[in-house]
């Protein structure tokens, strides 16, 4: 495999490298989102950032176009397209962001964020879900998106309070991620340009994706809606505490 060692050794660099990648592929399958979460900080151990973002970019996307034909059926098109106009503003605003605010203190407040909209929901705080709020939804993953490369949080914290049916929050984040991962992986190669180690790294885990999806999918079948919805306060709870620790 392909990969930059930082802190760790050739084998253990190797070894790791296969379990984040596994792992982030069966969440991600099992639920329709997770892979960014999980993999993007972990990453970091390895890779440099700008490669470990694009290689979740690329790995992400193989798994949403895997997945997609089996799942349309659950697929919500109509929030779907609302996302994507919402992330059309929000992933300008996040890149500009990125760009002018100090990336320590972004992260901060929006560790902070995730966290208190977290403790809402862990308190029952419920939502409806209208088109108006699609589009802000949309907007904030935008952000997220070309800010700290994840997605994921503001779709799920929406979803969770909606109290979303397991089978239409992963068919329709993963419809939703195959739109937001190409365009950002767009604009990282165009702003930030690539390299040949990120496409080979890609690819040679392209074999622990397949796994993944297999293994996610009989996950998916055992997970009930009331796991569903634990594993998805758990991620957020990850999610937040990592940005957290990380600034201090």
């Amino acid at each position: 495999m392909y990969i930059i060692i930082k802190q760790v050794g050739p084998l253990a660099s190797i070894l790791l490298f296969s379990i984040i990648i596994l792992a982030a592929s069966i969440l991600q399958t099992s639920t329709g989102f997770g892979f960014s979460i999980i993999a993007t900080p972990l990453l970091l151990l390895i890779f440099e950032p700008r490669e470990a973002i694009q290689i979740n970019l690329i790995i992400s996307l193989v798994i949403s176009f895997a997945l997609i034909n089996n799942i349309k059926k659950d697929v919500d098109v109509g929030i779907v397209r609302r996302f994507a106009w919402g992330s059309v503003l929000g992933l300008p605003l996040g890149l500009a962001v990125f760009l002018y605010m100090e990336v320590n203190v972004l992260k901060l407040i929006i560790s902070i964020i995730i966290l208190l909209l977290t403790a809402l929901l862990l308190l029952r705080f419920k939502m409806n879900q209208t088109e108006q709020r699609d589009y802000i939804a949309g907007g904030f993953s935008g952000a997220f998106t070309t800010s700290i490369g994840m997605p994921g949080p503001p779709i799920l914290l929406y979803f969770s309070g909606t109290h979303t049916k397991k089978e239409k929050l992963r068919a329709t984040t993963l419809a939703f991620y195959l739109f937001i991962y190409f365009v950002s992986l767009a604009i990282q190669v165009v702003a930030a340009g690539t390299s040949k180690l990120i496409w080979l790294s890609s690819i040679s885990a392209l074999p622990l994706v397949a796994i993944g999806l297999l293994l996610g999918q009989l996950l998916f079948k055992r997970i009930n809606q009331a796991l569903f919805q634990k594993l998805t306060y758990v991620l957020l709870l990850f999610t937040g505490i990592y940005l957290l620790i990380e600034q201090l």
